[in-house]
């Protein structure tokens, strides 16, 4: 027992760096400049509906589709990592959420682009979601808890999508861009931990001990 909650405790901190709750909120507060305050919860929840559906998609199917096309799952698992690695370069280095040129749009696209894709659906998250329900590895209970968990963090995402102005003016942009910053270093380290583990699996790295 203990060693599933720990293994959910690992789970859930990945899914919240990757999919960064916070990180997302800069950009909410941006697109939804100027809406009232209907409008706001509506382009939140229709954000977090589309992100769950996207990522869900992943779970389902997105080992399927590698298998169809003859990806092992180790050498998706270092791309991913690869991936994943650069998308936290962006978080640390970069603006670490796209938010430039969104007022124009219409607010239910913004829904769409940017806040569920790729601001909360991001590449990162559903690269993540797929090695974290590895078919070969994980039960389909574990595969179900892992959905469980990523709703979780979803849930809480819109939460704090839903009290955006009173965090915003607690927090501010500067505080907003510190958080991202530093679980763009936590993901970093994620993203280093996935590619030595798919190295790791095609047995690179047991050659190279024995060489």
């Amino acid at each position: 027992m203990e060693a599933f909650i720990e293994i959910a405790k690992q789970e859930f901190i990945v899914l919240w760096v990757v999919i960064d709750p916070i990180g997302t909120l800069p950009v909410f507060v941006a697109v939804t400049a100027g809406m009232a305050a209907a409008k706001q919860r509506m382009v939140a929840v229709k954000a977090i509906t589309i992100a769950f559906c996207v990522l869900l998609g992943f779970i389902l199917v997105g080992q399927v589709v590698l298998d169809a096309l003859g990806i092992p799952l180790p050498s998706f698992q270092i791309a991913g990592g690869i991936v994943l690695f650069l998308f936290a370069m962006s978080m640390i280095f970069g603006q670490g959420k796209p938010a430039e040129d969104m007022q124009s749009a219409e607010p239910l696209h913004m829904a769409v682009f940017p806040l569920a894709m790729p601001s909360i659906a991001s590449p990162g998250a559903m690269l993540t979601v797929v090695i974290l329900t590895d078919n070969d590895r994980f039960s389909l209970e574990h595969q179900a808890i892992t959905a469980g968990l990523m709703a979780v963090v979803l849930l809480i995402t819109l939460c704090i999508m839903l009290m955006a102005a009173p965090i915003m003016r607690v927090i501010g942009m500067t505080g907003a861009a510190i958080i991202s910053r530093v679980m763009g270093l936590i993901l970093a380290a994620v993203a280093v931990d996935a590619v030595l583990d798919g190295l790791q699996q095609i047995g690179i790295l047991a050659d190279l001990v024995t060489a």
